[in-house]
């Protein structure tokens, strides 16, 4: 009894898995740029954790947002570019979500 292993098959997914992780990477951080560029930065509420995670304050928060919302006015885009900014922000995560959609397809529908 032998084992034989498909080398060409292994570095096809290899690829296949290293081109997939850094376009969804690429996408998300490239959508998050532009995210925020466009005047929308994402501020997160605090969440709470049992002992795992120090939460920030609502002071904090409050803090962040103002500091996003101050950093926003002083943006020296137009609102013509800030509109380019967020449209290509949504286009970035649209990518993103079709990478991953179609990873799954392939593993679902695929050989």
């Amino acid at each position: 009894m032998s084992v034989t292993i498909d080398w060409l098959a292994f570095f096809q997914v290899f690829a296949a898995a290293l081109i997939g992780a850094a376009a969804i990477v690429t996408f998300y951080a490239l959508g998050l740029r532009l995210l925020v560029r466009s005047g929308r930065a994402p501020v997160v509420s605090p969440a709470e954790f049992t002992d795992a995670i120090t939460v920030i304050s609502e002071k904090e928060l409050k803090r962040a947002a103002k500091q996003a919302a101050k950093a926003a006015k002083k943006s020296p885009l137009t609102e013509g570019q800030k509109t380019l900014a967020l449209v290509g922000a949504y286009v970035c995560f649209v990518l993103c979500g079709a990478a991953v959609i179609g990873g799954i397809l392939l593993l679902v529908l695929g050989h």
